[in-house]
């Protein structure tokens, strides 16, 4: 393979593991782009979106594309990622150097065990519940259903292909815990516990990254995250809307 071959596949694999992990579009084409310069190359080009990326060298030459078929949120990686990124720049790193280390990056378990998952999950769930002024009596049943809604998720992810049926079960399952734990008197306030049981399933930086693309010009990205976020607020909604009803009949 020739150079210019190996420097179009490195800048797309650099690009396609910033994608799945969470990476902003804006961040994924300039961090191509630098690559490209750091070897000679300052008419390159790339156009990415959230499923599929192309790059080429210059406007004249071939173009390729990669499919984007996974996406999650891994930090660790990007930040790796662009720690590869800046060897390059600084003349550190050569092109063979910097894609076996990205490979090892891709396939590296950087990802925090389950067991640490659930955890984070289920003390975020309550201490979610306390930021949004509920009392420390709704502490523990706010981890317990925070704790059994994230259990559910990730094994519903492996049942279901689609991922916001995983989603919807996941926040149904909330609900009637949440539900239960109160009927039972255990917690004061159930909308607290409900609301801040569900935030770990809240698509926090798919939203965020929505609007930081839109505002960087790359619409089609952003409008993309935006539904995607959209579908996942709208698959964890009824249990709001449970909340609501709830409320409304009790009080009347």
């Amino acid at each position: 393979m020739e150079r210019t071959e190996d420097l179009i596949e490195l800048c797309l694999f650099m690009g396609k593991i910033m994608q799945q992990n969470g990476a902003e579009t804006y961040r994924v084409e300039d961090t191509m782009t630098r690559i490209a310069e750091s070897f000679g190359r300052k008419e390159s080009q790339s156009y990415v979106t959230p499923t599929g990326i192309m790059f080429t060298i210059s406007p004249g030459a071939h173009a390729k594309l990669v499919r984007v078929s996974a996406r999650e949120t891994n930090l660790e990686k990007v930040n790796l990622a662009n720690d590869v990124s800046r060897k390059i720049a600084s003349g550190d790193m050569s092109i063979h150097a910097a894609y076996k280390e990205l490979r090892h990056i891709e396939t590296s378990p950087t990802d925090y065990t389950m067991l640490v998952q659930i955890i984070s999950a289920t003390l975020a769930s309550g201490f979610f519940t306390i930021m949004f002024r509920g009392s420390w009596h709704d502490f523990l049943p706010a981890c317990v259903a925070g704790g059994l809604g994230f259990i559910a998720l990730i094994n519903f992810l492996r049942l279901f292909e689609i991922k916001f049926v995983a989603e919807f079960v996941a926040s149904l399952l909330i609900g009637f815990t949440a539900f239960s734990l109160f009927s039972f008197g255990i917690g004061e306030e159930v909308d607290k516990i409900v609301v801040g049981s569900i935030m770990p399933l809240v698509p926090g930086l798919l939203i965020t990254n929505a609007v930081r693309d839109l505002m960087a010009g790359h619409l089609i990205s952003g409008l993309a995250k935006g539904a995607e976020a959209f579908l996942t607020a709208f698959a964890i909604g009824p249990v709001s809307l449970l909340c609501l009803h709830y409320f409304r009949d009790r009080e009347g």
